[in-house]
Parts: structure tokens; sequence; C-alpha cells
């Protein structure tokens, strides 16, 4: 696409929150690899990408918020934010535009360009749930958007149905490292024994899923503390709410470690004899590690009281989802206490069967996950080109057939 003097090819990327900036990390990463450097992209996005070389065009905090009432006092600044984003699609003209996860963010911006009549390629990476709740969501995204890159195997149906053209790329947890963390390593740096208990806690990557969990998981630990061993806690967390985690850990038992970056994680990850997490994308990461967790969230009441009522499905996690049943505890709302924490995670730590059970389980999980290949980001880094290449041959009609392939 590249090659013998061709215009390299120009992506507008925009990744609204965390887990989103990973992917698109990983993205840059691949794109730079199949066009041999010679790819340019501009957007919105956080830590991952910023180490691909990539400057934001303005800070992921303003972004990273997730639940209706978390979302309502934020509302002008993020409108605001789409507004600038389309401004500035508008004036640079990329090739195409990739939107990652962050539906509520993301879709606005996708809205507002076809809209103002743009016909540049949309891509949106990161299914939303329509499995889960909300079906109509898939004929909106089909209005706006040429094409959607999956995560998950069961996901292109849903979108396909209506029109929308679907690949299927893989998960990028699976070229993550989360599997090749370094224990004795992690041990070394902290002055940590080869003997001597480790657990990790992540308390999420939005400002208010940490604020609601950081009690609860401290208070987890405090109940923890006399029914197992002597343990040290690792507390691996991102830049947008680093300073936060910090200053919430202060009075946890187990001496905290607060870690930055993924290297630091998977390190920690490979130390750790089991996990307590926010739900999200990092349980697959454990899966990978192959470490025995439990999975915990809390949302503003409001929130609650909305998914409550439109939510099909009574497993949020990607683990339980991918097999099909449950494995992994999931203590979610009202569930959420120190108390039922506490005895998750002590039975992971002591009982060697149920500890067994999971690592199976999870090894199953990545296995379904790896059916794509070894390289997801890759995969999803051949369709975007394909699809640019697509549009420069022929125009519109050329990219229709480009996004059935």
């Amino acid at each position: 696409m590249t090659g013998n003097g061709e215009e390299a090819p120009f992506i507008f990327i925009v990744a609204g929150e965390p887990s989103g900036d990973a992917l698109g990390g990983a993205l840059i990463r691949a794109l730079r690899e199949r066009t041999g450097g010679r790819v340019r992209v501009v957007g919105i996005g956080g830590e991952s990408m910023a180490e691909q070389g990539f400057a934001s065009l303005v800070p992921l905090s303003d972004l990273a918020v997730a639940g209706i009432a978390e979302v309502l006092p934020r509302a002008p600044l993020i409108l605001r934010r789409v507004r600038e984003t389309v401004q500035a699609i508008r004036q640079l003209r990329p090739d195409a535009v990739v939107t990652i996860d962050s539906s509520g963010f993301s879709w606005r911006i996708a809205h507002r360009l076809r809209r103002h009549g743009e016909r540049l390629p949309l891509i949106h990476y990161v299914a939303p749930m329509v499995w889960a709740w909300r079906p109509g969501r898939a004929r909106r995204m089909a209005r706006w958007y040429d094409h959607l890159l999956t995560l998950l195997p069961f996901e292109p149906p849903y979108f396909e149905a209506v029109g929308l053209a679907c690949s299927y790329v893989g998960h990028p947890v699976i070229e993550s490292g989360a599997d090749r963390g370094d224990a004795a390593r992690f041990r070394a740096i902290h002055g940590i024994a080869e003997d001597e208990l480790v657990l990790t806690v992540l308390p999420g990557s939005r400002g208010g899923e940490v604020r609601r969990l950081l009690p609860v998981f401290g208070a987890a630990l405090r109940r923890l503390d006399p029914m197992i061993d002597p343990f040290r806690v690792a507390v691996p967390t991102v830049e947008t709410v680093a300073d936060e985690v910090t200053a919430g850990i202060a009075d946890w038992p187990g001496r905290p470690i607060v870690l930055r970056g993924a290297a630091a994680k998977y390190d920690a990850f490979a130390a750790s004899r089991a996990a307590m997490a926010a739900s999200g994308t990092v349980a697959l990461e454990l899966a990978l590690a192959r470490v025995p967790m439990v999975i915990a969230y809390r949302l503003n009441p409001l929130t609650q009281i909305v998914l409550d009522w439109v939510v099909k499905v009574r497993q949020v996690n990607l683990v339980n989802l991918i097999l099909g049943r449950v494995l992994v505890t999931e203590l979610l709302g009202d569930d959420c206490t120190p108390e039922r924490l506490a005895a998750a995670v002590a039975e992971l730590v002591r009982d060697e069967r149920v500890r067994s059970a999971h690592i199976e389980g999870y090894d199953e999980a990545v296995r379904r996950l790896s059916a794509a290949g070894p390289s997801p980001s890759g995969n999803a880094a051949d369709r975007i080109l394909a699809i640019i290449a697509a549009r420069q041959r022929g125009g519109a009609d050329s990219l229709t057939t480009a996004t059935k392939e």
C-alpha cells in the first residue's frame, strides 16, 4: 500500500478510555509494521498510544467516564470534545477514521460526520454488547459505519443481520504479553521473598469506578488479613487515575505497591496467587496469565437501576461469556461487599481444587480467543488498510465491496 512511492495512509484514531487506548497502541504498532513505518496517525488516545509516538489532541481524562449519572456532569465538556474532534477530522481529511470502543463518545463523532455529509470510511473497533442489551444499537451503527472489527467470535452475526460489514479479528489480549511476566524480577525489585504471598488488586481505570471500588477493596483486604498467610498487595494502575489510587490505598494492609505500565503489571501477575479486579478487559489479561480471580463492580445507583431494567444477561465477565458458563465469581452491585470479596479471594488462595478448575477454564477461554490467529492487532490493521486501499482505487463503491470481503 505504501511502496513504489505511493502516499502513506493517513488514519485518524479515536480512543476515549484506557481500554481503548491499549487497543489503539497495539493497532498503531501493527499499522507501522504493515506499512514499513509509512503511516500517519493522529487523533485521541492515552499513554499506550503515546508509547507509539502518538500525540493526543485532548487529554484522555476528559473522556474516560462511564455510567449515566457519571457522564451527566461532564456532558458539556464531552460534547465540546465531540465538536472539536469532528472539526479536526473535517479539516485534516484523513483516509479513514477508526473509533475504538467508548461508544458514547465515538458514535457521536460518527453521527455528526455523516450528518455533515462526510463519506470517508468510518470503522469501529470493538463491538458494543448488543447481545447483552439494547439490540437496536446494531441498527444505529449500520447507519453510520462502514465496517466493524469485533474481538469475540460470536459477535459478527448480530451486526451482519442489519447490514453492517464485520470482521472478527480476535482479542489483542492474546498478544499483550500478560502471560510473559517475570515473577522473580517483581520480587527482587520490591524486596519480596520467594515464598511470600502476593495478591494483585485492580480497582479500575476510570475515576468513578476507582472511587467506588477502592474503599470496598480496602475493607475486603482488611477482612482477608487474618484469614490467610501474610501478604503483599500489588496495585497496577494507569496515569488517568494513578494519583487517586495512590492516595486511596495508603491505609490498606499488605504494604501496597502502586505499579504503572504493562511490564510491571504483568510481572506482578506472574508473582500473584490470586487477584481482585474491577470488571473489564483485565479479566482476560489475568486469564492469560493464569491468575485465579474474583471480579467486582459497583455503579452509581441511578446507573445501576437503569442497567437492571435493560440488561438481558446476568454475567458480564468475558471469561464466563466466552466459556458459556460461570467460572469466575462476579460480585456486582449490592453483591460487591467486603465480606463476599474476602471469602472469594480466600478460597482462591487456599483451595487447590478451585484453583485448578480456574486455570483449566482460563486455558480453554484463551484457546477460543486464539482462533483468529496470533496477531489480532495485525488482523485489524490489515482490514483497515484494505478498506483504505479499496477507497483509493475506486471510491465509495469499492469501499462497499472491500468491507464485505
